[in-house]
C-alpha cells in the first residue's frame, strides 16, 4: 500500500478552531461547529463544507481507530485556502492509502480525502503524528 508523500502544511497558516476528540460519537459536533467556522471565513459554503465534512470525519474516523489519543482536528488557513490537520500521538504508524480496495470493503477514506481535497500530505513532529488536506477557501 502506498504511503501519503511526507510534507508539511504552510507553516505560515493561522488556526481558525480547534476540536479534540476522544469518541466517534463526537464526529457530529465537530461537523456542526465546522460548518459554523467556515460559514464564517468563507464565501463558497455548501459544496466547501460538504468535502471537507467528509474528509474531517475520515481523517478523524482514521485517528480514532487506528492511532492514538487524543484526536485533534485543527482548521487552518492559508492565503485562499483552508487546511483540516488531523493529529494522533501514534508516530509508529504510517498513514497509507489502498488503491485497489473495493467500494464498500471500508479503508477509503484517505482515497475520499485525494478526491476531494486539492492537496494532502502527512508529518510528525516529536510528539503527534498529522495528516492534512487543503481546500480552495
Amino acid at each position: 500500500m502506498p504511503a501519503l508523500r511526507p510534507s508539511a502544511p504552510a507553516p505560515d497558516a493561522d488556526e481558525l478552531r480547534c476540536w479534540t476528540l476522544a469518541t466517534f460519537g463526537e464526529l457530529r459536533g465537530l461537523r456542526a461547529s465546522l460548518r459554523e467556522t467556515i460559514e464564517s471565513h468563507s464565501v463558497e459554503i455548501d459544496d466547501l463544507f460538504d468535502k471537507m465534512a467528509v474528509v474531517a470525519t475520515e481523517l478523524a474516523t482514521n485517528a480514532l481507530r487506528h492511532g492514538l489519543p487524543p484526536t485533534e482536528v485543527r482548521l487552518l488557513r492559508a492565503g485562499d485556502h483552508l487546511i483540516l490537520d488531523v493529529a494522533d500521538h501514534d508516530l509508529g504508524t504510517l498513514p497509507e492509502f489502498d488503491e485497489d480496495r473495493p467500494l464498500g470493503a471500508g479503508g477509503l477514506g484517505l482515497q475520499l480525502t485525494k478526491t476531494f481535497a486539492i492537496d494532502v500530505g502527512w508529518y510528525a513532529t516529536n510528539a503527534t503524528k498529522h495528516v492534512w488536506a487543503s481546500f480552495p477557501g
